[in-house]
C-alpha cells in the first residue's frame, strides 16, 4: 500500500503480488467498472501536470471525474497552480491528449475545472458565442470546436491536423457584437490570437505553420465553387504554398472536411471541396516548368509570367458551390 499512495489515480494505483492476487487498496477496480478517474490523496495537488494528465486519461477512457477530484483540481485552479506550468510540459500532455480517442473530454474536463481558461482563453472564450442556425445546427461556437476536433481524431488525423481544428475558428471569440451571429472576417481576426498560443507554448512548427493556414484560409477553401477564374485559383494555391508543399495543403484540406462535418446533423455530410482542390493543384503541376525555363534562359521575369500562364491554361474553375 506504501508503494501504491504516490500514485496520482486509484486506477493507477493496482498492483499484483508473487501468488498473481490484485492488491487494489483505493478501490480502483471499482472505478475502472464505473468508468470514474478518483484522485488517492491531497497530494494530488502537490503536482499541477496532474490537471492535464487526467484530463488526457479522460479523453482516452472517455471516463467521468469524481466530484471530490473535480473540486480538488478548480481548487487547484484558483490558487495558480495551473499558471505555473512550464510551457513544454503543458505542450507535451496537450499534444497526447489531442491524439486520444476522445479528444473533446480533455477539452471539456480542462473547461470544467476552469484550466482551459489560464491555458487557453481563446477557446475558453469561443463556449457561449453563437453562430448562425443554418450554417451551425450546434449553434454555440465551442460546442463546434469540439465537434470538429472529434472529427478529426475520427479520420485518424496527425498531430498538426488536430491542433489546426481546435483552433481554425479561434477568431470568432473576437467577432464585434453588432454583427453576431455572423463571423465575417473570423479568419483573419484569428490569426493574432493563434500565433499567441503557438509562442506561448512553443508549439512544434509543424502545427504552428499548418494551425495558422487553416485559420487563414478555410473560408476560401469552402467556397472553392464560387472562384471563377483561374488566376484567382492559382493565387490562392501559391499563398499557401500548395505547389511546393502539396502534403500541408491536403492536410488543411482534411481539416476543412473536419470543419464541415463538425456540425450537429452533418457528420457524414459529403465535402466535394477537398476533391475539387485537389484536382485543381494536379492541373496546376501538369505543366513543363523546366522546358518554360529552358525556352526563355536568363530572363527571370518572362520564365515567371510563362508559367504561371501555363498553369492557368490548365485550370478549369469548378461550377458548383
Amino acid at each position: 500500500t506504501q508503494d501504491l499512495q504516490p500514485r496520482d489515480l486509484t486506477i493507477n494505483a493496482i498492483a499484483q503480488d508473487a501468488s498473481g492476487n490484485l492488491i487494489d487498496p483505493f478501490g480502483g477496480q471499482e472505478d475502472l467498472k464505473n468508468k470514474i478517474l478518483r484522485h488517492i490523496s491531497p497530494a494530488f495537488a502537490e503536482d499541477p501536470v496532474r490537471i492535464l494528465r487526467t484530463a488526457r486519461f479522460a479523453a482516452r477512457y472517455n471516463f467521468t471525474i469524481a466530484p471530490e477530484t473535480l473540486t480538488l483540481m478548480r481548487n487547484m485552479v484558483t490558487n495558480g497552480e495551473v499558471n505555473a506550468l512550464v510551457a513544454e510540459r503543458v505542450w507535451q500532455e496537450f499534444a497526447k491528449g489531442l491524439m486520444e480517442h476522445t479528444p473533446r473530454r480533455m477539452i471539456e474536463i480542462l473547461r470544467e475545472c476552469g484550466a482551459l481558461h489560464v491555458l487557453l482563453p481563446e477557446i475558453d472564450a469561443l463556449f457561449g458565442v453563437p453562430q448562425r442556425a443554418d450554417f451551425h445546427p450546434e449553434i454555440d461556437t465551442g460546442e463546434h470546436t469540439l465537434l470538429v476536433l472529434q472529427r478529426a481524431a475520427e479520420m485518424n488525423l496527425t498531430l498538426p491536423e488536430r491542433y489546426a481544428a481546435l483552433l481554425h475558428d479561434a477568431g470568432k471569440a473576437l467577432t464585434p457584437l453588432d454583427i453576431l451571429p455572423r463571423h465575417i472576417g473570423h479568419d483573419i481576426r484569428g490569426i493574432k490570437l493563434i500565433r499567441a498560443i503557438n509562442h506561448r507554448w512553443r508549439v512544434p512548427k509543424n502545427c504552428a505553420e499548418l494551425a495558422e493556414l487553416v485559420c487563414r484560409f478555410h473560408i476560401r477553401l469552402h467556397q472553392v465553387g464560387t472562384i471563377r477564374h483561374a488566376n484567382k485559383i492559382l493565387n490562392l494555391l501559391e499563398k499557401m504554398d500548395a505547389l511546393r508543399r502539396p502534403e500541408r495543403f491536403q492536410a488543411a484540406l482534411n481539416v476543412c472536411q473536419c470543419d464541415a462535418q463538425g456540425r450537429l446533423g452533418k457528420h457524414l455530410t459529403p465535402y466535394p471541396q477537398r476533391e475539387h482542390w485537389l484536382s485543381l493543384l494536379a492541373a496546376a503541376k501538369n505543366v513543363d516548368a523546366r522546358a518554360i525555363a529552358q525556352k526563355f534562359s536568363g530572363n527571370t521575369q518572362a520564365i515567371s509570367q510563362h508559367i504561371r500562364r501555363a498553369r492557368c491554361a490548365q485550370i478549369t474553375p469548378i461550377q458548383s458551390t
